[in-house]
Formats: structure tokens, C-alpha cells, sequence
């Protein structure tokens, strides 16, 4: 039995040049691989983000819970990221 399964796909063709290009640069065999590849990048980003949820923002979650004034008032959030996003504005 194999151990795959081929696909039809239908790509953009900014994307579909994307992978093309990737194959005539020698960076990949054949167009599979850079398929193969993205989509091992998925499933590493979805890893990381299923990590991130039950690490990091349940305990964030839950310590709020026990403490609600550890949080930060969303009217000075939102001064703090404008005064950040003015920052990096004023230094390009």
C-alpha cells in the first residue's frame, strides 16, 4: 500500500510561480516538496499556537480569574499602543 496520495491542486498564480520558482532555483526537486514543505509549516504554526493557548493564555486566563484587578484597563491598552505605533511611526 502506498504511502501517499496524489492531489489535484489549483493555485493562484502568484503562488503557483512561487512554487515554480523554488524548483528551478534547485532549492526544492519538485513541486510536491514545496508543497510537502508549506504544509509542514502549518502544521508546526498550528503546534505552536495550540501550545501558546494551553500554556500560556490559560494561565493568564486563570490567574485573572483568582485576580481581576492583575488586569490592565483597555482605555490605557489602547493609549499605550498608540503612543507605541506613534513611536514607530516618528522613527522610520
Amino acid at each position: 500500500m502506498r504511502s501517499t496520495q496524489q492531489f489535484s491542486i489549483t493555485l493562484p498564480h502568484e503562488m503557483a510561480e512561487m512554487v515554480r520558482s523554488r524548483v528551478e532555483s534547485g532549492e526544492y526537486a519538485s513541486e510536491s516538496e514545496v508543497i510537502r514543505d508549506g504544509l509542514r509549516s502549518l502544521q508546526m504554526q498550528d503546534r505552536a499556537l495550540e501550545a501558546w493557548l494551553r500554556e500560556d493564555v490559560t494561565k493568564s486566563y486563570d490567574a485573572m480569574k483568582v485576580n481581576p484587578k492583575r488586569g490592565i484597563p483597555l482605555d490605557k491598552v489602547r493609549k499605550s499602543l498608540k503612543a507605541a505605533q506613534k513611536s514607530a511611526l516618528n522613527s522610520l
